[in-house]
């Protein structure tokens, strides 16, 4: 029996803190070569190697290896911590971690892994280009800036779109980009606080990492997503009853031409 009063609110807060550092720590574990690459590559950035080889060349061979591995893990643990988020969003709160994450892994990993591979290059283009022009100063980084974010909003919308619907690859690409495109602002909202919780996990609290950075992204990432489905559905489903409603009009009509027809017909 659950506690209630104030020993049940720290009850839940508990049980939502376990929750969220457990598929934190899954989705760490089942990206595990991507997250050394990136800690090494981290550690690379020094002051003094910056200076004397520069960001983009310090970063380039990192860059190839995680184009390498992440399609094959970082994707498909992603993949499956969206498929925990959406249970929680939609109000299955009491799934089972464990079982849940690691079918979802299963179930979406060829789709993810597909969806990585294209993601994963446009971001080290985009990431190569962006620096490149950073160290010449260039205003023309800013630009390559914006189509990172772009991308990101995207990547997350994709995620949301693969553990929520059953379409082939190119349809969730396709269908990601355009909600991207067609909601910028809730895509950007989406963005934001996302970048929020990841530069605040970096910079301020590290220990956000390990337990709880990437499981509250993904939340956050699929309620923002949520909106944009229960708003489309509200839509179609308006639609919908307009078209009925006209074609109810049309028959009615029909109907009273008909009778119109027949009784001049017998007045003749």
């Amino acid at each position: 029996m659950e506690p209630r009063g104030l020993m049940g609110g720290f009850y839940r807060i508990s049980e939502w803190i376990m929750r969220f550092s457990v598929i934190n720590l899954l989705w760490i574990i089942c990206s595990l070569p991507v997250v050394l690459v990136v800690i090494m590559g981290l550690a690379s950035l020094t002051t003094a190697n910056v200076e004397q080889y520069g960001a983009l060349q310090m970063l380039m061979l990192p860059l190839i290896i995680l184009v390498v591995l992440m399609p094959f893990t970082f994707f498909p643990a992603t993949a499956a911590m969206f498929t925990i988020a959406r249970k929680w969003v939609t109000g299955e709160t009491d799934a089972a971690l464990f079982k849940t994450f690691f079918r979802g892994y299963k179930e979406n990993y060829k789709q993810s892994m597909i969806g990585g591979i294209l993601y994963t290059v446009l971001f080290a283009v985009l990431v190569v280009n962006f620096f490149f022009y950073r160290e010449q100063f260039s205003v023309v980084s800013y630009i390559f800036l914006a189509f990172l974010a772009l991308l990101g909003a995207s990547l997350f919308n994709y995620f949301s779109m693969l553990v929520h619907y059953h379409m082939k690859t190119f349809q969730l690409l396709k269908n990601a980009l355009l909600i991207t495109i067609g909601k910028p602002f809730r895509s950007l909202s989406t963005v934001i606080m996302c970048g929020l919780v990841i530069y605040i996990s970096f910079f301020q609290f590290t220990f956000l990492i390990p337990f709880f950075m990437g499981s509250i992204c993904a939340f956050l990432a699929f309620w923002n997503f949520n909106i944009i489905y229960i708003k489309l559905q509200e839509q179609a489903e308006k639609m919908r009853q307009a078209e009925e409603e006209a074609a109810e009009e049309a028959a009615e009509m029909d109907r009273e031409d008909l009778l119109k027809d027949d009784y001049k017909e017998s007045n003749k």
